[in-house]
């Protein structure tokens, strides 16, 4: 091989080395973390599914996990399903923050609640 082969080939070997580097060990490591997490579930423990169900583990059975998501329902689940477990005080994404209300309800003089278009036959009167 002459140097001018060797050096038409080292940016495709550098090309594969980068995308190991960058991609696919990440992608790996990310992998094994969520299989030793599905596999670590204890019954007891609040998680969140991939979909974005929370539950709590009542019980593991091999590839399965039975979920309580509410007092008395049981949803059983294939353990690749659950995304990860959540911590007690941990903020969800998903729920609105006591700041994140908006100004849209408001209250009448005799206490009623309605948005401004309820109120004024579909015309929105908020000021901008």
């Amino acid at each position: 091989m002459n140097t001018g082969q060797l050096t038409s080939i080292l940016p495709l070997i550098l090309l594969v080395v980068v995308f190991y580097f960058l991609l696919i060990r990440p992608q790996r490591k990310r992998q094994q973390e969520a299989a030793q997490m599905q596999n670590s579930l204890t019954p007891g423990a609040r998680v969140m599914t991939t979909t974005g169900l929370f539950g709590t583990v009542v019980a593991v059975e091999n590839e399965d996990v039975v979920l309580e998501v509410a007092p008395g329902i049981e949803t059983r689940w294939v353990k690749a399903a659950i995304g990860r477990v959540v911590t007690p005080g941990e903020p969800v994404a998903d729920e609105p923050q006591a700041d994140d209300v908006s100004d849209a309800v408001e209250t009448d003089k005799d206490g009623t609640t309605g948005t401004a278009t309820e109120r004024n036959d579909g015309q929105d009167t908020s000021k901008s």
